[in-house]
């Protein structure tokens, strides 16, 4: 079947999750017709905009089976973003990222071979990496050694991505995301801390020893820029990195997480360089190529942080008391 031009509905798996809703919420903004699929194990229907009739939502599991084929049918593009949220599940349930990530990938590929859609974007992540031993870690950098099996689910995923773009003519789009954070995620290491917090005000722990180092990007700056690459390359493969220009540390995350709930909670640390298996301590994306495109991240990775707790502090009404 040849290959659909660049017109008609653009398919969203994910949709619903914190990256998902965004990019729906941008690209409905911006005149497309969009279809979105999610099983909404961690997505929230809730969180998708109105789309004025240009919104289709289906609730599909894309681990066990191809999508419907209607729901590719004339589609331009498909930014496939669904996947195991928990990066530590995989300990707990080895198979979560083979069926969640390697499988539910192979069932949107051949979905969308079967119905002529030939471009692609995937949301990959930084843990394919490993623990690199170049910072900023550059696209170029190997071998790739992930130490997760949600890394590894990633990486068998790029490698089927690129398979279907060299076997089938595909245009592909792979992004290494960073961390990547907002108040409407439910998830990630400043939800995990409030939620701590909500539970126990008095305590706070803190897996490892909080000298873990990492970067951190808004969810805006990251939909923006996988927009801005796919808007300006096209290669069969087209691999970038997004992420922050710097870090920021467990520690201070934690600090200032307990300031916003007023100060008094204790920080207990659990001890080691990592907060659990496959965690990598040390992260830091280069981002040159993608700033070559005039993409930037917007904020450092404190600003990110920053702005996310704020969000969480005013959505969850907590602060500082008041003297």
């Amino acid at each position: 079947m040849t290959a659909r031009p660049l017109e008609g509905p653009i398919v969203v798996t994910g949709g619903a999750g914190g990256i998902g809703s965004v990019l729906v919420e941008r690209l409905l903004a911006d005149g497309h017709e969009v279809r979105v699929l999610d099983n909404l194990s961690t997505g929230r229907r809730e969180a998708l905009p109105e789309g004025q009739g240009r919104l289709r939502f289906d609730s599909v599991d894309l681990a066990a089976a191809e999508p419907p084929a209607d729901a590719f049918a004339g589609a331009r593009e498909v930014w496939h973003l669904a996947a195991n949220a928990d990066v530590r599940r995989g300990v707990r349930e080895p198979r979560a990222d083979l069926e969640n990530g390697t499988l539910a990938t192979f069932h949107v590929l051949e979905a969308a071979r079967r119905a002529g859609v030939r471009r692609l974007l995937f949301s990959s992540s930084s843990v394919v990496y490993g623990r690199a031993r170049q910072l900023p870690t550059p696209e170029s950098y190997g071998p790739l050694e992930p130490e997760s099996l949600y890394g590894a689910g990633k990486l068998a995923a790029e490698g089927l991505v690129a398979a279907y773009a060299h076997t089938y003519g595909f245009t592909t789009y792979i992004f290494r995301f960073a961390n990547i954070v907002d108040g409407r995620m439910p998830h990630g290491i400043v939800y995990d801390f409030f939620e701590k917090l909500a539970r126990d005000p008095a305590r706070l722990e803190v897996l490892g020893d909080g000298r873990q180092s990492k970067s951190y990007l808004r969810t805006e700056a990251c939909v923006e820029g996988m927009l801005t690459v796919a808007r300006k390359v096209a290669e069969p493969v087209n691999l970038y990195n997004l992420g922050a220009e710097d870090r920021t540390s467990v520690r201070e995350i934690a600090e200032k997480v307990v300031a916003a709930h007023g100060g008094r909670a204790r920080i207990d640390y659990t001890g080691g360089d990592r907060g659990w298996v496959g965690d990598v301590p040390q992260q830091w994306l280069a981002i040159d190529r993608a700033r070559a495109l005039g993409w930037s991240p917007g904020r450092s990775s404190t600003a990110a942080i920053d702005a996310t707790i704020a969000e969480l502090a005013r959505r969850r009404g907590v602060g500082p008391p008041r003297s």
